[in-house]
């Protein structure tokens, strides 16, 4: 049997639900889908696809940190963009995060989203 352990680090945003915001298990860590959370209002963060996709990874490298990852351990990312036409936008602010060698990724256009969210993401490292 795989050991499995629950990451939800007091310092990153909580879940909306009952779910944990991230799960490590036989080397993978499966990151639950991230909307744009302050995780100290517990709201969405103003402004546009820029600040959101900002707001996310750095989210997301709470959750990387807590479980002993890094953004170079991600193998692959699932985008939920509210409308494809943010997608050159949402690039530039992701290629920062993901300058060279940037995991697999698969992005698809969501009519709707949690908290009027512009986009979610998903994420799987691997050590």
């Amino acid at each position: 049997m795989v050991a499995r352990r629950v990451i939800n680090p007091p310092e990153g945003p909580k879940p909306l639900g009952p779910y944990s915001q991230a799960v490590e298990a036989g080397g993978f860590l499966f990151i639950s889908g991230q909307i744009p959370m302050d995780p100290s209002t517990g709201e969405v963060v103003s402004g546009g696809i820029r600040e959101q996709t900002r707001r996310i990874l750095e989210n997301v490298k709470v959750l990387l940190r807590a479980a002993g990852y890094s953004l170079r351990d991600v193998v692959k990312v699932t985008v939920y963009l509210k409308d494809l036409s943010l997608f050159d936008e949402f690039n530039e602010e992701y290629s920062r995060y993901f300058p060279s060698e940037p995991p697999a990724r698969t992005t698809v256009e969501v009519s709707s989203l949690p908290r009027g969210a512009l986009l979610e993401l998903e994420l799987v490292a691997f050590k």
